[in-house]
């Protein structure tokens, strides 16, 4: 029996754990090897990834049914944790800066050790409803996905911000990056995530319009993207307009995550609507 993208995903969940645990060493013990190993098995785990979507991908053609492998919740979620290493490892590659994978890996871990609860989902592959056969389908999910990962990224150093604080001196918390360049990156990435989930909520509406006849229908998913697309608009506006900095930006960041999280989750498992099929 061959290696299935069961197998693959699997194996990168470990990944992302291990990887998660060495940013947390490489942070703790500021042992610089240990950084670069980090890095390494990120990249290592985002490959195996890549690899495990593409032969799902592969095996639903295989199957008869040749869709994209981002229709139900498990598959969702393993694009959610693709998505998030890939905007951290950019930001990485950008900042020099391997500290912050101690706050943003682990979002990737948990979403792929989550997916793993769904056995039946996560080992077969079904034909898509009605309502998924569309070339939309991809446009939606992945820049609205893409927003996400960056809104996770963004909540990792909203925490990390409120983490580091004023300390001074040699400890762990003082070694994490100095407060300014924290809440520059936390903004740069709020104004990423801004315009992927901008550009999904359009195309979710077009898509809407072509399966259900209108662009709007105030759908509970429709409603909390809304929410959240909101929350981070008063976020920006706080503080192009308000000149809102550190803190308060940072405890914005991890509410317009918290607000993602439920229009991720909370709406599928308690509130009934026309996406009620990504709880499955």
């Amino acid at each position: 029996m061959g290696i299935t993208n069961s197998t693959l995903l699997g194996f990168s969940t470990f990944i992302y754990l291990g990887a998660a645990f060495l940013y947390l060493l490489h942070w703790v013990f500021r042992l610089k090897k240990v950084g670069v190993l980090a890095t390494g098995v990120t990249v290592l785990g985002l490959l195996v990834q890549t690899a495990g979507i593409l032969l799902r991908w592969v095996e639903s053609y295989k199957m008869g049914y040749g869709h994209a492998p981002l229709s139900n919740l498990y598959e969702s979620l393993v694009f959610f944790a693709w998505c998030t290493v890939l905007v951290y490892l950019v930001l990485e590659w950008r900042i020099k800066t391997r500290v912050v994978g101690a706050f943003a890996t682990p979002f990737a871990a948990m979403s792929m050790a989550y997916a793993s609860f769904s056995p039946r989902v996560r080992d077969s592959i079904e034909p898509l409803i009605p309502a998924l056969q569309s070339n939309w389908l991809i446009a939606h999910v992945i820049t609205c996905f893409i927003g996400y990962a960056a809104f996770a990224v963004a909540c990792g150093l909203g925490i990390m911000y409120l983490v580091r604080g004023d300390s001074k001196g040699d400890g762990i918390i003082s070694s994490l990056p100095e407060r300014r360049v924290i809440d520059s990156l936390m903004h740069q990435t709020i104004i990423f995530g801004m315009i992927w989930l901008s550009t999904g909520i359009i195309t979710g509406a077009v898509w809407a319009n072509q399966a259900w006849g209108t662009y709007w229908s105030w759908d509970p998913k429709e409603t909390w993207s809304l929410i959240t697309w909101i929350v981070y608009g008063v976020t920006l506006h706080a503080r192009f307009v308000q000149g809102w900095r550190g803190k308060k930006i940072a405890v914005l960041s991890i509410i317009g995550f918290l607000s993602v999280f439920f229009t991720y989750f909370g709406v599928n498992f308690l509130l009934s609507g026309l996406h009620s099929y990504g709880s499955q």
